[in-house]
């Protein structure tokens, strides 16, 4: 049975403030040059705003997943399937940077060029959401 939370306006301001926080961490890693870094810091960004979201709508504590589009199912939040297609590449950053068997050709992918469109796409993502907080 899933636990009702006391406090949500703390638990929300919590995944806010972090998202905040890792928002501009891949910010920082971006201008390193980190991509591959970068993208995984805008994947967990984007990550904690869905859990304050479900939060916000349900009243519980959010789920242990990683996959973008399956928490913003579970939160009720109406997508559309641009945004959706965004949240399914944008969860391969969570493995691509994570495990080795996936690291070396996402590193490789991970070009300027990339970082930059999809660090916009997760800016659109992020203001999005937070509209709705």
């Amino acid at each position: 049975m899933d636990e009702i939370l006391l406090d949500v306006e703390k638990i929300v301001n919590h995944w806010m403030e972090t998202s905040d926080d890792d928002f501009n961490t891949m910010l920082v890693l971006y201008r390193s040059k980190s991509y591959h870094w970068a993208l995984f810091m805008g994947h967990i960004s984007i990550e904690k705003l869905l859990k304050a979201y479900f939060v916000k709508q349900k009243g519980i504590h959010a789920p242990f997943t990683h996959n973008l589009y399956r928490l913003a199912e579970l939160g009720g939040l109406e997508i559309s399937e641009e945004y959706a297609d965004w949240l399914f590449k944008i969860t391969t950053f969570n493995l691509s940077a994570r495990y080795d068997d996936f690291k070396k050709e996402f590193y490789t992918m991970c070009t300027l060029d990339f970082c930059e469109e999809w660090i916009e796409k997760i800016k659109n993502i992020q203001q999005w959401i937070k509209q709705m907080l």
